[in-house]
């Protein structure tokens, strides 16, 4: 363990003992204040949580490019998953995910909060299921079943269009592309959104059921219909490395390119109902 971490640590123990030992009691009713730590649990407690009950949401809630529900997020006090300040929020419940801010979740635990983890949806069959496990977390059971309702009505929807516009026709190959050449495969939350829309994935074809680096070169030889790029351009801090192969000229010359490109944005990155907006635009820009 680093200094930091034992001083951070020395620091977080004295203001628990200071402020009371009563972060640890049971819950017997909902929680009054929630904070999440995570993106995609900061995206599933907007939607479900009473009003006042989340006190705190992470920064990257407040990323436009991000996070879909980002007004909602800028009226609650951002956290960089740091266990000084969520511990001084005095949450009795703390939202996590799983394999985020690894080592304050274990620091808050060892001080007694609640803390509940999320594990990522890796397809839109889990989304029901984290939006079960949310609204038991917030007591709000019942919201959580009136957007599952939607979301399977809106899918539905989607699926029903699908058939009409593709009747019998093999969909489209497409590939996701992202930062220093990244595509995800069937396995994952984005292959799902691919597969909803009708179309092959070709990841699986280059055996990345569950995702991997692609060679630009191995990517332009498969040369598929249609490419579905992560967010190119600039980064917060600047100009971003890693999408500059977004950016490379073989790639806007491609066939796949120029039949006009998609974007894996904001709707992609957490398993919400706002997949399903990700789906429609995919099938509106697939379906001759």
């Amino acid at each position: 363990m680093s200094v930091f971490a034992r001083a951070s640590e020395v620091l977080v123990l004295s203001l628990a003992l200071t402020l009371g030992g009563g972060a640890g009691a049971a819950q017997t009713s909902p929680p009054a204040r929630v904070v999440s730590m995570n993106l995609c649990t900061d995206q599933l407690a907007l939607m479900l949580a009473a009003p006042g009950q989340l006190v705190s949401v992470s920064y990257l809630a407040h990323d436009g490019a991000v996070a879909p529900l980002r007004a909602a997020a800028r009226a609650l006090p951002a956290n960089r998953g740091l266990a000084e300040e969520i511990y001084l929020l005095q949450p009795d419940l703390v939202l996590a995910g799983r394999y985020s801010t690894v080592a304050t979740v274990a620091m808050l635990e060892r001080l007694g909060l609640p803390v509940i983890r999320f594990e990522p949806e890796n397809s839109l069959d889990d989304i029901e299921d984290a939006l079960i496990r949310m609204g038991a977390a917030l007591g709000r059971e019942a919201r959580a079943r009136a957007l599952i309702a939607d979301f399977r009505a809106d899918r539905a929807r989607l699926e029903e269009h699908l058939r009409q516009a593709r009747a019998e026709a093999d969909g489209p190959r497409a590939v996701l592309y992202s930062a220093r050449g990244w595509t995800g495969g069937s396995q994952t939350l984005a292959g799902d959104i691919l597969r909803a829309a009708g179309l092959r994935n070709l990841a699986d074809e280059l055996g990345l059921a569950w995702g991997g680096m692609v060679a630009l070169e191995s990517l332009l030889m498969a040369d598929p219909d249609r490419l579905i790029l992560g967010q190119p351009g600039r980064s917060p801090e600047g100009w971003s490395e890693a999408r500059a192969l977004l950016h490379h000229p073989a790639l806007r010359h491609s066939r796949a390119y120029r039949a006009g490109v998609a974007t894996n944005d904001r709707d992609w990155v957490c398993g919400t109902p706002f997949v399903l907006d990700a789906v429609a635009r995919l099938i509106d820009e697939t379906t001759p």
